[in-house]
């Protein structure tokens, strides 16, 4: 059976727990191991950051938006912007590429997102916004193999 959530919340440093804690509880009916639902709770921070510092800098005047679907043990990430955009996404995606050194940013996000999920994609326009879609396919416990 699937199973969809949607979120949306103001572009504030203060709502990145708000939003782990969220789509946390929300696939913890899906019964994921620890590793798991830090590996999501983790990917969940990193892109909303994101999205603050970077497509919104760090000012209070957008939105995050977070769809989570789940379905078969499978996990369905989307979380989307309207901030500044990208403008070369492959820079982007580089391990330690940051544009803002000045904050002492590790430029680790995207690697992180890719470490820690099946399936990342992400779409971006200047002046647009970003839409990163994520997949993580969940271990099956024991309790759901009955």
């Amino acid at each position: 059976m699937k199973n969809e959530m949607n979120l949306q919340f103001s572009a504030l440093s203060q709502n990145e727990s708000f939003a782990r804690v969220t789509v946390a509880s929300f696939i913890a009916q899906l019964d994921p191991t620890m590793d798991e639902l830090t590996e999501i709770k983790t990917v969940v921070s990193e892109a909303v950051t994101n999205a603050i510092i970077h497509g919104y800098e760090n000012e209070p005047n957008g939105w995050i938006y977070i769809s989570v679907a789940i379905e078969d043990h499978v996990v369905y990430l989307t979380i989307r912007d309207e901030g500044v955009g990208i403008v070369d996404l492959e820079e982007a995606r580089q391990p330690l590429f940051t544009t803002k050194p000045e904050m002492e940013r590790s430029g680790m996000g995207f690697t992180i997102m890719e470490n820690f999920m099946d399936d990342v994609k992400i779409d971006s326009s200047p002046e647009m916004g970003t839409t990163i879609r994520l997949v993580k396919h969940l271990t099956k416990s024991k309790a759901f193999s009955n």
